[in-house]
């Protein structure tokens, strides 16, 4: 009887410490996104950059097809984003964060690009992973919608 009253008390801490901790680690990954608009706002590719996974089997998939690589997706965005102009105001809208595993989480959302060349907008959908304490993007989907 006394372990059944244990458990009883036990569980719904447990319980609350788990979700305390995926509230913490949502809050950490909506930092992540705040990060990067902030510095696309800025002008800073360097600092968006610092959000994502600097690693070969970074992968990026967008309307020019798979890209693997911290590197490539740089060069890309570079490419695709040449001034200031291209860069423009970027407001992220989060729809959704949910936990993987322990140390890794999808973001589904929309981007709004509003700038002088043109604006653009669309979905992505990221997969976050904890890599040496900190949440980086491993993966982006991202596409236009017209």
């Amino acid at each position: 009887m006394k372990k059944v009253l244990c458990l009883l008390f036990v569980l719904p801490l447990f319980c609350v410490a788990q979700t305390s901790n995926e509230q913490e680690e949502r809050a950490a990954i909506a930092q992540v996104l705040s990060t990067q608009q902030t510095a696309w706002n800025n002008f800073d590719i360097e600092l968006f950059m610092e959000t994502y996974w600097k690693s070969d089997e970074l992968t990026f998939y967008g309307s020019a097809g798979v890209i693997k690589g911290w590197q490539s997706t740089l060069e890309r965005y570079k490419k695709s984003y040449p001034t200031q102009e291209h860069f423009g105001h970027l407001e992220f809208v989060t729809n959704d964060i949910s936990k993987i595993n322990d140390d890794a989480y999808t973001v589904m959302g929309e981007y709004h690009l509003t700038r002088p060349v043109g604006d653009i907008q669309g979905i992505f959908m990221l997969v976050l992973k904890k890599i040496d304490g900190a949440w980086k993007i491993i993966a982006d989907t991202s596409c236009k919608v017209e």
